[in-house]
């Protein structure tokens, strides 16, 4: 989709999902960032074609699809259009969520990991493209937000790390050895 999609327009492709739709073939709803540091969604909608290319040796008569004919942008909006994502209910695992923009888009993902997973792109896009905070409605926070923990891994993890060797230390040296064997 990269390569294909979004490449020829200078646009990268930060996070896509997959996504259940009513027509036929497969979905995806898609971020990207063009080079003016633009933020766009999209639904790119997959769909076969009928046209085939020879492929292998001169003898081989296997077939495949042209995927490159295959995916299309059905619907592109712009990040700083987004006024509210609702995930409906945080006590529920629903894959469905609603997209806040002019109109209401409702969209559901294959998984509810998914739909998180996308939330999480879209809310540290938001901070550090569109320099707000995404509103967000309805998610468990504790699945949105990174820990400080985790947000500065490098030196959180080797300083944790000298911590529990020094605590385990000062444990070990505290103990009573027995000098009777």
């Amino acid at each position: 989709m990269q390569r294909v999609l979004f490449r020829p327009s200078k646009q990268t492709l930060v996070e896509y999902i997959e996504i259940e739709e009513p027509t036929h073939g497969r979905h995806f709803l898609c971020v990207s960032v063009a080079k003016n540091k633009l933020v766009q969604l999209c639904i790119v909608r997959c769909q076969i074609s009928q046209t085939a290319l020879k492929s292998g040796s001169k003898g081989s008569h296997t077939e495949r699809s042209s995927i490159q004919e295959c995916y299309r942008k059905a619907e592109v909006w712009s990040l700083q259009d987004l006024t509210l994502v609702d995930g409906r209910d945080a006590d529920v695992d629903d894959p469905c969520f609603l997209l806040h923009f002019d109109k209401v888009r409702t969209v559901t993902a294959v998984s509810c990991s998914a739909k998180y997973s996308f939330v999480r792109a879209l809310f540290v896009l938001s901070e550090q493209h569109c320099q707000k905070p995404l509103n967000l409605q309805n998610f468990d926070w504790a699945y949105i937000t990174p820990t400080s923990f985790y947000s500065n891994r490098g030196d959180c993890v080797v300083l944790t790390q000298i911590c529990f060797y020094a605590l385990n230390l000062v444990c070990l040296s505290m103990c009573p050895v027995p000098l009777d064997a």
